[in-house]
């Protein structure tokens, strides 16, 4: 993986996300559960080794994701590398982040009646 591009999409994210207030939390988050359960699935299957994806980790959280938070560069990153390989395209991603922050949205609304 290239630490000389920066993908709009994910930049994108970056601006509506909200601010990292849960970051010294000491159990993870359900979502951040379900990414990692994500990830090794990708490198089980072959798709994306932990390993290198771990690399990138560190590499692009140091340049190009620095300022997102640290718990969620995984997800930045492995979505980076889906698109670098060309396994997911920016529009593909972007529809997909919509239907989860439309869901979001949907189920915080619903707990707050």
């Amino acid at each position: 993986m290239t630490a000389g591009r920066a993908y709009p999409v994910l930049m994108a994210a970056l601006r509506r996300a909200e601010p990292a207030g849960g970051e010294s939390a000491p159990t993870p988050a359900p979502w951040e559960a379900n990414a990692q359960a994500t990830c090794d699935s990708l490198s089980l299957r072959g798709t994306l080794d932990s390993v290198e994806r771990r690399r990138a980790e560190d590499e692009l959280g140091a340049t190009i994701y620095a300022d997102f938070p640290v718990r969620a560069r995984p997800a930045v990153v492995t979505a980076h590398a889906l698109l670098e390989l060309g396994l997911l395209s920016e529009p593909e991603l972007e529809a997909k982040m919509n239907e989860v922050r439309t869901r979001f949205t949907a189920c915080r609304r619903a707990g707050e009646r």
